[in-house]
């Protein structure tokens, strides 16, 4: 499958990032309200043959200290797990990367599983590299995002931290 060479036109329109951010919230109430039995799979765009697991990750704002929940696709890394800042290729980071950059503590929330806490840091050069063909096995897509986009995609692995 050839992969389009630009980004489509209005990824970034209001109307679109006011679905989307609607469209999370509703993600998140759903996920929370089932314990992940609903919500937990992405079936859009390269999930609609192969559904991708989704989390939601708790963070708290760089700026206004408050706390925010973002649902987000992700891999399994043994005891870690591996999230993708891709939002859609846009040439911007989404604000959750710069929070957990300003604040990498957080809680991950998996599907029927307690609360997780987590410590979150950008995968170096090397890792990234290792990693990035797995998440695009994952979700073909993100390869799409990273062509779309002049910044390189960050990869955020989410390390188990004892509360304390």
């Amino acid at each position: 499958m050839a992969l389009p060479k630009e980004r489509p036109d209005g990824l970034d329109k209001p109307i679109v990032v006011r679905l989307i951010k609607y469209g999370a919230k509703a993600n998140v109430a759903v996920f929370r309200a089932t314990n992940g039995r609903i919500g937990s799979r992405w079936r859009i765009g390269a999930g609609w043959r192969k559904p991708v697991p989704v989390l939601l990750l708790d963070h708290v704002g760089r700026r206004s200290g408050r706390r925010f929940t973002t649902p987000l696709l992700y891999l399994p890394q043994g005891e870690n797990v591996v999230v993708v800042a891709s939002q859609g290729g846009l040439p911007r980071n989404p604000q959750w990367f710069h929070n957990l950059v300003a604040h990498p503590d957080a809680t991950i929330h998996l599907p029927r599983e307690r609360a997780r806490p987590v410590r979150a840091r950008v995968a170096d050069a090397g890792e990234r590299a290792l990693l990035w063909p797995r998440l695009v096995d994952l979700y073909a897509d993100f390869e799409n995002y990273a062509a779309w986009t002049d910044r390189e995609i960050p990869v955020v692995v989410l390390e188990p931290r004892l509360e304390g």
